[in-house]
């Protein structure tokens, strides 16, 4: 399994910053958001530069609207693009709103037969993400909200998977029993990992309400071997630098001990 730390964690800081703390504390990998940082320079030269300082394991592909990116169809094929370029082997995104109108996007994607050789030219892994239920009344503002039914597109039209617990845990739903059914698919590739409670998404373990201790020993007893992708909110970290490192550390040997048994 490996430990991966999510720059979205820490997106205040500079992605170059962010890769040395995650190098100096000891994780495995960094996961990218495509972001602001990608609008007007070598973007596969930025990859590359950042990779020398450790391992990209994935991309996600944005969630906001970014010049020269085009639409969300557009977003998905860059990113993938982008990945393919710079040898990084997974990419993720995120299925369309039904509240954000994206309809094109939805019905792009109902035509895809093998979203891998559509999208991912059978070199890069395409996961599709688990999404939240927010506001008052716990909507899932996202198509495939419900478990069944991202379990069957992701089947009809060849997706993997990024388990995302803090999503999963905002929809009320039994967090483990779907996760065992996420699981059963064979279609896991990435694991966002985060606590939520009290309306509040991307928490530091043990601030929120889900049993993700006892989430790390399933991991471990199933033999899960793909990638683990700590994704908080950067509001969780100190702000002086070193209060950060520790804090990465800490949250590094807890990790380790529940997955690793080490």
């Amino acid at each position: 399994m490996k430990l991966v730390l999510s720059a979205g964690s820490l997106y205040t800081l500079p992605l170059e910053k962010i890769f040395e703390l995650a190098h100096d504390t000891g994780f495995d990998g960094v996961e990218v958001i495509i972001n602001y940082d990608f609008q007007y320079q070598d973007n596969r030269a930025l990859l590359l530069d950042l990779a020398a300082i450790l391992p990209i394991r994935s991309l996600h592909a944005p969630f906001m609207e970014l010049d020269g990116w085009g639409n969300k169809i557009n977003q998905t094929l860059r990113t993938a693009e982008l990945a393919l370029e710079s040898g990084i082997p997974l990419i993720n995104f995120h299925p369309p709103s039904w509240l954000g109108c994206e309809l094109k996007f939805w019905n792009w994607l109902k035509r895809l037969d093998d979203c891998q050789r559509d999208i991912g030219r059978d070199q890069v892994i395409i996961t599709i993400e688990n999404m939240p239920s927010t506001g008052p009344f716990g909507v899932n503002p996202y198509l495939l909200g419900q478990t069944e039914r991202l379990i069957r597109f992701m089947e009809e039209h060849h997706l993997y998977l990024t388990f995302d617990t803090a999503h999963m845990g905002s929809s009320k739903a039994d967090f483990l029993g779907d996760f065992h059914r996420l699981y059963d698919t064979g279609r896991m590739r990435n694991i966002h990992f985060s606590d939520f409670g009290h309306g509040r998404e991307h928490l530091l373990p043990g601030r929120g309400i889900l049993p993700l201790t006892r989430f790390l020993n399933h991991l471990r007893e199933t033999g899960y071997n793909q990638a683990l992708t700590l994704e908080l909110s950067p509001h969780e970290f100190p702000k002086e630098e070193e209060g950060i490192r520790a804090s990465l550390a800490e949250l590094l040997e807890y990790l380790r001990k529940e997955t690793k048994g080490v």
